[in-house]
C-alpha cells in the first residue's frame, strides 16, 4: 500500500521474529480448522525461536497466559450478533498495530481495518479461507458485505495467503488487482497405527461396517445429495452422519426427513472428542465429503490422513486436495454408484486408502506448511518433527 511509512524504532531483527495471529476464538484448538491451524503453526514457530502471540476471545481472569510457549492475549468480544467478529478483530488489530513484525489475520471480515498497522510498519497478512460470500447461511446483506471485504483485501493487507491454488485463481478472475498472494495449505497427520475401535461401540458401529459424513448441515456441503444418494444405493451398511445445522433450518428438516425414511441413515449429532473422531474416521468403509466453497478443507485432509477411501463432491477445491485419492460425485446417483463401487471392490478401497495417506505425506504435512511460512518470514528450512501416535495427540 503506497504512502505507508514505518515508524518502528526498536530492534528490527527482534521485531521481524515476532508474529501475532488473530481472527479465531483461541488456542488450544477446540472449535474448528482455523484454530487447529493456529495451534500447529504457532507452537512450531515458537520452537524455532519466534515470539508468537495468539489473540483469543474472552477476558484474562484465570485463563492461562501461555500455551506451549505461545503467548495468549485475551480480548473481550462484544455481543453484537453479526458485528461481533468484526469488532473483535478490530480490537485485536488495534492492540497489535505496532507491537509485532507481522499481524496474521485469519479471515477477511475486518479487511477495512488492515491498513492501520501498516502505518507503524507492521506487515499484515490475511488468510482468505474459502468463498465466504457463497455460503448459504448468509443473507443478502451479509453476502454483500463479505464481497466488499474481499474487494478491500486487494488493497489493505501487505500480503494475501490462499490455502489452495484454486482460491488464488478465483481471486485473480474476480479482481483486476491482486496483491502478493502465496498459496500455503493447511496440514494434517497420517496415522501410523490403527486407533482403538472401542469408541465405536457407543453408537453400535462395527469397524468397517459403516460409511461416514462429518460436516455442518449447510446446502454448500451437499449433505442432501449424499443422503439421497445413499438411500438410493443397495448398501447393506450404515451411513453415520456427524454434524448439525445452526439452529432449526428448512435444510436440516429435509435431511431429517430423508433419514427418517431410511433406517440405514443415522444422524448422530456432533462429536468433538479427538479419540472418538479419529476412530470414527479410520474404521469407516468410506468418508463422504460434500464441501464445495472452501479451499483446502481440514476435514478432507483429516480423512485422507486416516487412510479413508474418500468420496468427494466434484469441484476444483476437492480435486486439488485429493487428486486420485478419491472418487467424485455431483448427483445423488453418483453417490449411490460410488458407495456400491467401494463396497464391491476391496482392491479399489485399499488403493484409495494407500493413495490418501501418500497424498498427505507428499503435500500436506505440518512440517511442509511451517517451512512455507518460514520462507515468508525469511528464515531457513526446518527438520521433520515426529507425528503423534494413534493413541496420543489428535490427528488433524
Amino acid at each position: 500500500m503506497k504512502g505507508l511509512r514505518p515508524r518502528f524504532r526498536g530492534d528490527p531483527s527482534q521485531r521481524a521474529r515476532s508474529l501475532a495471529i488473530l481472527g479465531i476464538r483461541g488456542i488450544p484448538a477446540r472449535y474448528g480448522g482455523f484454530e487447529t491451524f493456529a495451534e500447529e503453526l504457532s507452537t512450531r514457530l515458537v520452537e524455532l525461536g519466534f515470539e508468537v502471540t495468539v489473540f483469543c476471545e474472552g477476558v484474562q481472569g484465570d485463563r492461562p497466559s501461555s500455551y506451549r510457549g505461545v503467548r495468549l492475549e485475551y480480548v473481550p468480544a462484544p455481543d453484537l450478533r453479526g458485528l461481533t467478529t468484526v469488532l473483535h478483530d478490530l480490537r485485536c488489530i488495534w492492540r497489535g498495530r505496532k507491537r509485532f513484525g507481522t499481524l496474521y489475520i485469519l479471515g477477511y471480515s475486518a479487511a477495512q481495518f488492515c491498513w492501520l498497522p501498516r502505518l507503524w510498519g507492521t506487515r499484515v497478512w490475511m488468510n482468505m479461507d474459502g468463498l465466504e460470500w457463497a455460503r448459504a447461511k448468509y443473507g443478502v446483506f451479509a453476502r454483500a458485505y463479505l464481497k466488499l471485504m474481499e474487494a478491500l483485501c486487494m488493497w489493505t493487507p501487505s500480503r494475501l495467503i490462499a490455502d489452495a491454488e484454486a482460491i488464488r485463481d478465483v481471486l485473480a478472475r474476480r479482481h483486476s488487482r491482486l496483491p502478493p498472494c502465496d498459496v500455503i495449505p493447511y496440514g494434517a497427520y497420517v496415522l501410523d497405527a490403527p486407533p482403538d475401535p472401542a469408541p465405536l461401540s457407543g453408537w453400535g458401529l462395527p469397524p468397517g461396517g459403516y460409511h461416514l459424513v462429518v460436516c455442518r448441515f449447510e446446502p454448500e456441503n451437499h449433505v442432501l445429495e449424499i443422503l439421497e444418494g445413499f438411500a438410493a444405493s443397495k448398501s447393506a451398511h450404515v451411513l453415520a452422519v456427524l454434524g448439525r445445522a445452526r439452529g432449526r433450518t428448512p435444510y436440516a428438516a429435509r435431511l431429517e426427513a430423508v433419514a427418517a425414511r431410511d433406517p440405514r441413515i443415522r444422524l448422530l449429532g456432533t462429536v468433538y472428542e479427538p479419540e472418538q473422531l479419529r476412530a470414527l474416521r479410520y474404521h469407516a468403509l468410506s468418508y463422504l465429503h460434500g464441501h464445495s466453497v472452501g479451499g483446502t478443507n481440514p476435514s478432507l485432509l483429516e480423512a485422507l490422513g486416516c487412510h479413508n477411501a474418500v468420496v468427494a463432491h466434484d469441484n476444483v477445491f476437492n480435486r486439488e486436495v485429493a487428486g486420485e485419492a478419491a472418487l467424485y460425485f455431483r448427483t445423488p446417483a453418483d453417490v449411490a454408484g460410488c458407495v456400491e463401487q467401494i463396497e464391491g471392490d476391496p482392491a479399489l478401497r485399499a488403493r484409495l486408502s494407500e493413495y490418501a495417506a501418500e497424498r498427505v505425506r507428499a503435500r500436506y504435512t505440518w512440517e511442509r506448511v511451517t517451512e512455507a511460512y518460514l520462507g515468508l518470514l525469511g528464515t531457513a528450512e526446518i527438520g521433520p518433527r515426529r507425528a503423534p501416535a494413534a493413541s496420543g495427540r489428535r490427528a488433524r
